[in-house]
């Protein structure tokens, strides 16, 4: 099972890239949990300093920006 974290404080961004990582993960059928991180200390925790950021299985994929869906779907392939 996949561990998704979304690392943000809540911004549009942060909310975007939530529902894409969701529907991505859904339509490649991966078993998966996902969780919102939006305290600054977890956040700088994983060495992001630019929000939104991805984590996947506790290694971080993206951060500052919002990926297309493709590029979401080849992150968590």
């Amino acid at each position: 099972m996949k561990e998704l974290l979304i690392l943000g404080t809540g911004c549009d961004k942060c909310e975007r890239l939530e529902k894409l990582t969701r529907e991505a993960a859904e339509k490649l059928g991966l078993e998966f949990t996902l969780r919102k991180v939006g305290e600054i200390n977890d956040i700088i925790s994983y060495g992001v300093m630019v929000t939104p950021a991805l984590v996947v299985d506790g290694e971080v994929k993206c951060a500052g920006k919002v990926p297309s869906p493709d590029d979401i779907e080849g992150l968590l392939s």
